[in-house]
Formats: C-alpha cells, structure tokens, sequence
C-alpha cells in the first residue's frame, strides 16, 4: 500500500499530485520571471487556454505568443496558486486551484489585483511527465489602481531593470547617498522624523 492510501478507500495516488503540484508551481515561476522556453515544457504542443469567450487559444504557440507580446519586461507579474483540488484517472488529470495574482505597470502607471479560480486538465507524458494540455481561469474579482494614487510609492526592485517614473514610481539609487536616519537629531537639536528614505525631491535630476 502506498503512504497516504487507506485500504478499502479509493485515493489519489500521492506521487501523481506531488507531481502535478510542482508542475503547477513551475508553470508560475515560469510565467513570473519570463522564461518561456522553460514555460513552453510545461505544456503540450496542443495545450489550449481559455480565460473567456474573448480570449481563447487553440496551440500552445499561440498561447506564449500572445504572453510574450502581453507580459514582457515592461510587465511585472505575481500569481500565487494554492487550495488545490486534483483528480487523477490513470494518465489524465484535473486540478482547481485558487489564483491570487499582481500585475504592476510602471509606463502605464497602473496596478492591477485580482482572485480567480483555475480550471486546469494534465496528462501524463511518454517521457512520465505531467504537463499541462489545458488552462484557464474565471476571475473572482479584479481592480485596478493609478499608481499616482500612491504617491509615496517607489518600486525598489526590478528583475527586468529599473524604472524611472515621474509619477511616483521612481529608480532606487544603487549608490545610497548618506541620509540621517529616523529619529536622529538635526543641528538645532530637533528630531528630524522624515528624513530616513530620500524623497523624490532628493534626486538628482541630471
């Protein structure tokens, strides 16, 4: 008997979820830093994808044609999936699973949030691999907000490079400059409380 089955009742086999687990979990890491080669593997060649009745795709190629083109280097994106539900019949499978995910467009200046459920089918490979033959997701909720709307806002880090934005959303100096912590007392004696992180109006502009 395999660990996590009971005799007598009818379970999933264990290694097979693991395994579509990491599957899944690749396929965001994937998707996250922008490694479609590697995003590519995770999938059939016959993959299809449908996020609603205006976004459908019938090949895996025109699935990671149409993310490159969406989210390249001027997007940054978070999805974060848990909650799984996974059913395993012999070679095929299917799996929900709950979506949490950010999208952060500094040129556009524009946050997006949203929550979705996952719909997602799997079937095992000749080589033993899962993959993924088909995905899609109905959204719970999304919103979207003007980073301009967070005018304190600065984006530290920046795998894809960093971003100037005149709106708030402005470059970390890799040379950090020598600021008075927070707290510490000025010449006059007073305690300067705001002076920890420069602000947009320490930047040189040049």
């Amino acid at each position: 008997m395999r660990p996590g089955e009971r005799s007598g009742v009818n379970t999933v086999p264990t290694d097979d979820v693991l395994a579509i687990h990491r599957l899944k979990f690749r396929y965001l890491r994937m998707l996250d830093t922008k490694l479609w080669d590697d995003l590519a593997d995770t999938m059939v060649p016959e993959a299809t994808a449908t996020y609603s009745e205006y976004l459908q795709f019938e090949s895996r190629e025109a699935f990671l044609t149409f993310l490159r083109n969406t989210l390249g280097p001027h997007v940054i994106t978070e999805h974060r999936c848990d909650h799984p539900e996974i059913d395993v019949n012999g070679d095929r499978a299917s799996g929900i699973w709950y979506l949490s995910d950010t999208a952060l467009i500094p040129e556009n200046n524009m946050l997006l949030r949203g929550s979705a459920f996952y719909s997602d089918e799997y079937v095992r490979c000749d080589d033993g691999r899962w993959r993924i033959a088909h995905t899609g997701y109905e959204r719970t909720y999304e919103v979207v907000l003007c980073l301009s709307d967070l005018p304190s806002l600065r984006l530290t880090a920046n795998r894809w490079g960093l971003t100037q934005q005149a709106t708030g959303v402005e470059e970390v100096e890799r040379t950090p400059r020598d600021y008075p912590a927070a707290g510490a007392q000025a010449a006059n004696g007073e305690v300067d409380t705001d002076r920890e992180y420069p602000g947009p109006e320490d930047r040189a502009t040049g």
